[in-house]
């Protein structure tokens, strides 16, 4: 008799009860869950930086190569186009899914009246419109050119 009892005893150490097995199966579970969570914001996140670090570079691509038109290029009407649209796919055509397309216009504006030089000024905005898992993203950029400016400039 003592040696079943004691046969029980080292079987009832050794092993889980159900209660201890479902506890420890739903921590895990929602370690898991947790986890792959995390892992979907992070590669949103990535998503977003590389596609708002893109838009930025489009910026300032268009408006370096504004500033190195003359001046009677840029005030020429038709000269420089208003709209333009820049695909961006980041993982090539082999992925299967269309890229990103950003949307741009471009406007100029007179310069300020209340100073001599405003006739030499013109105020180019650059705008950046795109879409990101349906949701609108929107970035711009301003900057004056001048008359005498850069693309005055022969090296």
């Amino acid at each position: 008799m003592r040696i079943k009892n004691l046969h029980r005893k080292r079987f009832s150490i050794l092993g889980f009860s159900l209660v201890e097995a479902t506890v420890g199966l739903g921590t895990v579970t929602t370690v898991i869950v947790a986890l792959y969570g995390a892992l979907g914001g992070a590669i949103s996140g990535v998503k977003f930086a590389r596609e708002n670090l893109r838009a930025t570079q489009i910026l300032v691509e268009k408006m370096e190569g504004i500033r190195l038109y003359s001046w009677d290029q840029v005030e020429a009407p038709g000269f420089i186009p208003d709209k333009f649209e820049v695909p961006f796919d980041p993982q090539g055509v082999r992925s299967g899914t269309p890229g990103t397309s950003y949307y741009g216009t471009i406007t100029f504006e007179d310069g300020p009246t209340d100073v001599t030089y405003g006739t030499d000024l013109k105020k180019v905005t650059v705008t950046l419109d795109w879409k990101t898992g349906g949701v609108s993203r929107h970035r711009e950029f301003s900057s004056y050119i001048t008359r005498n400016g850069l693309q005055s400039y022969i090296y």
